[in-house]
């Protein structure tokens, strides 16, 4: 028997999806983890899929209504405006494959109709060439195996048969990173230079001043609040520091955008809290407590990491006693904090214990000399070690 369907069956259109543009300094993107299947109907609004830009997760949804074809698998670099997937929309495109069957006669397709148009559509779905089902994917591992499912622990890792070795895959993220830092070092002519600060008056103005802080503010008076304020004073003391290098060109910036890394658990993400110079103590503690909670729960959007002048990356949060950190670039420099602890310090003659901290400051030496360095990790000291003056502005 030969079937008849209506003409718009076969205008099936085709709605393309592609790698967005996520800012001028973005060229490509990973493919992190698909939420739908090959063959899944999808409508607008739903999350198709998740890509890793730099260190920043940002979800497509779907635009339209119709069957999704995947045509980049997870972990794959793209750059942007590349084709990951199409979306076939109309109702053709839901109903077609139960359609291709041939029917021998009417009387036998009513028949079979309860049976073969439902379970046939998924189970040819499944049978496609595509990675593990959405349930057991991770964004880190799913590149490990293209078997069907299977475990957490087994996608994550494969173990030698001597069982001395694991091996597993970079994740989209981590390869991101050790991108991003190599660069660094590869087009920037880093030194750091290093000092101490005594903790002393900070601590003691904290102390004194929490109590009507948090009640006036609702926020604590964090030690973040005052070297971000001290970044800005010696950038403005010193402004070699807050420039950059594009091409043979020197930029000058006349703001102060500052970055303040923050550590996930899929990365260290660096937002920027904007004009920190026109900022209280307290809007600056509100942004980093916004911005932590952003990054935490993976909300945090390109345009949040875009823009800064100069970075403040605490190591001692995670008890670090000194290091020497890598420039973001563009930046041309970047302060390390460090832990603070109790040493012993001469002071007016005579030994005393004191919190002391170390303080590292790389910077980008095409640009910055080394006297300029010296003198700009020298005026934060002083902010830091005489607060009153981050007050008056001297």
């Amino acid at each position: 028997m030969i079937q008849i369907y209506p003409i718009n069956y076969l205008e099936i259109m085709s709605f393309e999806v592609k790698i967005p543009a996520a800012g001028e300094s973005v060229t490509s993107a990973t493919v992190g983890e698909w939420h739908k299947e090959s063959g899944d109907t999808v409508s607008p609004g739903d999350v198709l899929v998740t890509l890793e830009t730099d260190k920043v997760s940002q979800e497509l949804e779907a635009e339209v209504s119709g069957v999704l074809h995947i045509v980049v698998e997870e972990g794959e670099d793209c750059e942007i405006g590349t084709l990951i997937a199409t979306i076939e929309e109309g109702e053709g495109a839901v109903s077609a494959p139960a359609a291709e069957k041939p029917a021998a006669s009417e009387p036998e397709a009513k028949a079979a109709a309860p049976e073969e148009k439902k379970p046939e559509p998924k189970t040819e779905k499944k049978t496609e060439p595509v990675a593990a089902p959405a349930a057991d994917k991770r964004p880190d591992f799913s590149a490990l195996s293209k078997l069907a499912p299977a475990s957490e622990a087994s996608a994550a890792a494969v173990v030698d048969a001597t069982g001395r070795v694991t091996r597993k895959k970079m994740s989209p993220l981590r390869r991101k990173i050790a991108s991003h830092l190599v660069n660094a070092q590869q087009t920037a002519a880093i030194l750091t230079t290093f000092n101490e600060v005594d903790m002393s008056a900070v601590m003691n103005l904290r102390k004194s001043l929490q109590p009507d802080f948090v009640e006036k503010h609702g926020v604590k008076l964090g030690f973040m609040s005052f070297f971000v304020k001290a970044v800005v004073e010696a950038l403005k003391s010193v402004p070699a520091v807050n420039g950059s290098i594009e091409g043979n060109e020197i930029v000058q910036n006349h703001f102060y955008d500052i970055g303040v890394a923050i550590g996930t658990e899929k990365g260290l993400v660096v937002p920027v809290l904007r004009d920190c110079d026109k900022k209280s103590f307290a809007e600056i503690e509100r942004d980093i407590i916004e911005y932590a909670q952003k990054a935490q729960s993976g909300a945090l959007q390109m345009s949040d990491l875009q823009g800064g002048v100069f970075t403040v990356s605490n190591g001692g949060t995670y008890g670090s006693l000194l290091s020497t950190p890598i420039l973001n670039p563009p930046q041309s420099g970047i302060l390390g904090m460090h832990t603070i602890q109790q040493r012993p310090v001469a002071v007016d003659g005579k030994v005393e214990i004191r919190p002391m901290m170390y303080l590292a400051m790389s910077y980008d030496h095409r640009l910055i000399d080394g006297k300029e360095a010296v003198t700009f990790l020298i005026r934060i000291k002083e902010c830091i070690e005489q607060p009153t003056r981050l007050l008056v502005g001297v």
